[in-house]
Protein backbone atom coordinates (compact mmCIF):
# COMPACT_ATOMS: atom_id res chain seq x y z
CA UNK A 1 0.00 0.00 0.00
CA UNK A 2 1.26 3.01 -0.68
CA UNK A 3 1.61 5.63 2.10
CA UNK A 4 1.72 9.12 0.81
CA UNK A 5 -0.33 11.86 0.66
CA UNK A 6 -1.14 15.36 -0.31
CA UNK A 7 -2.03 18.86 1.02
CA UNK A 8 -2.76 22.27 0.13
CA UNK A 9 -3.32 25.54 2.22
CA UNK A 10 -4.58 28.53 1.52
CA UNK A 11 -5.07 31.45 3.52
CA UNK A 12 -4.86 35.19 3.00
CA UNK A 13 -1.38 34.88 5.40
CA UNK A 14 -0.07 32.29 3.09
CA UNK A 15 -0.51 29.61 -0.25
CA UNK A 16 0.84 26.05 0.63
CA UNK A 17 0.84 22.47 -1.78
CA UNK A 18 3.05 19.71 0.05
CA UNK A 19 3.59 16.28 -0.69
CA UNK A 20 4.78 13.47 1.16
CA UNK A 21 5.80 9.55 0.49
CA UNK A 22 6.57 8.17 3.52
CA UNK A 23 8.29 5.16 2.06
CA UNK A 24 10.94 7.30 -0.31
CA UNK A 25 14.54 7.86 -0.40
CA UNK A 26 15.28 10.89 1.11
CA UNK A 27 14.48 12.99 -1.64
CA UNK A 28 13.74 16.86 -0.68
CA UNK A 29 12.64 19.78 -2.90
CA UNK A 30 11.61 22.42 -0.63
CA UNK A 31 10.90 26.08 -0.53
CA UNK A 32 9.48 28.50 2.09
CA UNK A 33 10.87 31.68 1.26
CA UNK A 34 12.69 30.68 4.07
CA UNK A 35 16.42 29.47 4.02
CA UNK A 36 17.32 28.08 7.42
CA UNK A 37 13.65 26.65 7.71
CA UNK A 38 14.12 24.79 4.70
CA UNK A 39 17.45 23.77 5.65
CA UNK A 40 15.28 21.93 8.88
CA UNK A 41 12.78 21.00 6.95
CA UNK A 42 15.20 19.09 4.82
CA UNK A 43 16.88 17.62 7.31
CA UNK A 44 13.25 16.25 8.18
CA UNK A 45 12.92 14.55 4.79
CA UNK A 46 16.57 13.21 4.41
CA UNK A 47 17.02 11.71 7.97
CA UNK A 48 13.00 10.27 7.92
CA UNK A 49 13.79 8.58 4.29
CA UNK A 50 10.69 10.50 3.50
CA UNK A 51 10.24 12.28 -0.42
CA UNK A 52 8.93 15.74 0.18
CA UNK A 53 7.78 18.84 -1.44
CA UNK A 54 6.94 21.57 0.18
CA UNK A 55 6.02 24.94 -2.01
CA UNK A 56 5.16 27.81 0.00
CA UNK A 57 4.52 31.60 -0.49
CA UNK A 58 3.77 34.10 2.47
CA UNK A 59 3.57 37.65 3.89
CA UNK A 60 7.07 37.55 4.90
CA UNK A 61 6.94 41.47 4.29
CA UNK A 62 5.18 41.11 7.67
CA UNK A 63 7.70 38.16 9.43
CA UNK A 64 8.46 34.96 8.82
CA UNK A 65 5.78 33.58 11.85
CA UNK A 66 2.64 32.93 9.48
CA UNK A 67 4.63 30.87 7.10
CA UNK A 68 6.73 28.56 9.57
CA UNK A 69 2.93 27.84 11.21
CA UNK A 70 1.31 27.43 8.29
CA UNK A 71 4.02 24.68 6.62
CA UNK A 72 3.75 22.66 10.24
CA UNK A 73 0.52 22.86 10.61
CA UNK A 74 0.14 21.55 6.41
CA UNK A 75 2.68 19.14 6.97
CA UNK A 76 1.23 17.75 10.06
CA UNK A 77 -2.31 17.11 8.36
CA UNK A 78 -0.06 15.20 5.17
CA UNK A 79 1.86 13.19 7.62
CA UNK A 80 -1.34 12.09 9.11
CA UNK A 81 -2.84 11.51 5.81
CA UNK A 82 -0.35 9.19 4.70
CA UNK A 83 -0.27 6.89 7.83
CA UNK A 84 -3.64 5.94 7.51
CA UNK A 85 -5.38 3.49 9.82
CA UNK A 86 -1.39 2.70 10.86
CA UNK A 87 -1.87 -1.08 10.48
CA UNK A 88 1.88 -2.83 10.86
CA UNK A 89 3.42 0.22 12.34
CA UNK A 90 5.68 0.00 15.24
CA UNK A 91 4.37 3.22 16.38
CA UNK A 92 7.06 4.05 19.43
CA UNK A 93 10.06 6.05 18.80
CA UNK A 94 13.19 7.39 20.99
CA UNK A 95 16.68 8.28 20.92
CA UNK A 96 19.11 10.94 22.05
CA UNK A 97 20.63 13.09 19.06
CA UNK A 98 23.70 15.04 18.96
CA UNK A 99 24.79 17.91 16.87
CA UNK A 100 28.81 18.63 18.08
CA UNK A 101 28.02 20.11 21.36
CA UNK A 102 24.13 19.70 21.03
CA UNK A 103 22.53 16.93 22.67
CA UNK A 104 18.65 16.17 22.32
CA UNK A 105 16.23 13.49 23.59
CA UNK A 106 13.53 13.43 21.55
CA UNK A 107 10.28 10.16 22.05
CA UNK A 108 7.29 9.82 20.32
CA UNK A 109 4.07 8.07 19.82
CA UNK A 110 2.07 8.14 16.71
CA UNK A 111 -1.14 7.80 19.28
CA UNK A 112 -3.77 9.76 17.70
CA UNK A 113 -3.76 11.79 20.62
CA UNK A 114 -2.10 15.32 20.38
CA UNK A 115 0.44 16.46 23.20
CA UNK A 116 3.42 18.02 23.32
CA UNK A 117 5.80 18.56 25.89
CA UNK A 118 9.05 20.79 25.06
CA UNK A 119 11.82 21.44 27.37
CA UNK A 120 14.42 23.09 24.77
CA UNK A 121 15.40 26.68 26.49
CA UNK A 122 17.39 28.33 23.91
CA UNK A 123 21.10 30.19 24.42
CA UNK A 124 20.52 34.15 23.24
CA UNK A 125 21.06 34.39 19.77
CA UNK A 126 20.23 36.63 16.36
CA UNK A 127 17.55 35.47 14.21
CA UNK A 128 18.94 32.83 11.77
CA UNK A 129 19.35 33.56 7.91
CA UNK A 130 17.26 35.79 5.95
CA UNK A 131 14.69 36.58 5.88
CA UNK A 132 15.07 35.95 9.70
CA UNK A 133 13.64 32.66 11.51
CA UNK A 134 13.60 33.32 14.97
CA UNK A 135 15.27 30.56 17.09
CA UNK A 136 11.55 30.90 18.92
CA UNK A 137 9.85 29.36 16.37
CA UNK A 138 11.60 25.98 16.58
CA UNK A 139 9.50 25.18 19.19
CA UNK A 140 6.32 26.72 18.08
CA UNK A 141 7.41 24.99 14.43
CA UNK A 142 7.71 21.32 16.10
CA UNK A 143 4.83 21.83 18.16
CA UNK A 144 2.39 22.47 15.49
CA UNK A 145 3.54 19.60 13.11
CA UNK A 146 2.98 17.14 16.51
CA UNK A 147 -0.66 18.62 17.31
CA UNK A 148 -1.66 18.76 13.63
CA UNK A 149 -0.24 14.89 13.30
CA UNK A 150 -1.83 13.61 16.37
CA UNK A 151 1.26 12.47 17.89
CA UNK A 152 2.49 12.60 21.50
CA UNK A 153 5.74 13.94 21.28
CA UNK A 154 8.61 14.57 24.33
CA UNK A 155 11.62 17.14 23.19
CA UNK A 156 14.37 17.74 25.81
CA UNK A 157 17.75 19.44 25.36
CA UNK A 158 20.20 18.07 27.34
CA UNK A 159 23.19 20.30 26.76
CA UNK A 160 24.47 22.61 24.09
CA UNK A 161 25.53 25.77 23.87
CA UNK A 162 24.72 27.03 19.69
CA UNK A 163 21.53 28.06 18.89
CA UNK A 164 21.79 26.33 15.02
CA UNK A 165 23.16 23.04 16.03
CA UNK A 166 20.31 22.68 19.45
CA UNK A 167 17.16 23.21 16.26
CA UNK A 168 18.87 21.21 14.14
CA UNK A 169 18.96 18.25 16.29
CA UNK A 170 15.24 18.70 17.20
CA UNK A 171 14.98 18.13 13.82
CA UNK A 172 17.05 15.20 12.66
CA UNK A 173 16.11 13.52 15.89
CA UNK A 174 12.60 14.17 14.82
CA UNK A 175 13.58 13.10 11.51
CA UNK A 176 15.13 9.51 12.77
CA UNK A 177 12.46 8.85 15.22
CA UNK A 178 9.59 8.98 12.84
CA UNK A 179 11.60 6.89 10.83
CA UNK A 180 11.75 4.45 13.19
CA UNK A 181 7.73 4.67 14.31
CA UNK A 182 6.39 4.48 10.75
CA UNK A 183 8.00 1.39 10.12
CA UNK A 184 6.25 -1.48 9.21
CA UNK A 185 6.80 -4.31 11.95
CA UNK A 186 7.22 -7.45 10.21
CA UNK A 187 9.07 -9.69 13.66
CA UNK A 188 6.18 -11.62 13.79
CA UNK A 189 3.39 -9.43 14.99
CA UNK A 190 0.04 -9.73 13.25
CA UNK A 191 0.29 -6.22 11.36
CA UNK A 192 -3.08 -4.94 12.52
CA UNK A 193 -2.73 -1.86 14.30
CA UNK A 194 -0.82 -1.30 17.51
CA UNK A 195 -3.13 -0.46 20.18
CA UNK A 196 -5.87 -2.78 22.29
CA UNK A 197 -8.53 -0.30 21.10
CA UNK A 198 -8.10 -1.01 17.03
CA UNK A 199 -7.45 2.09 16.22
CA UNK A 200 -5.09 5.33 16.58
Amino acid sequence: MSRTASRSRSTAETSIEITLDLDGTGATDVSTGIPFYDHMLDQLGRHGGFDLTVRAEGDLHIDTHHTVEDVAIALGETFREALADKAGIRRFASGRYPLDEALVDVALDLSGRPFVFWDVVMPESLPLGSPAFDPQLAEHAVSSFATSAAMTLHVELIRGQNVHHIIEATFKGLARSLRDAVRIDTSGASGGVPSTKGVL
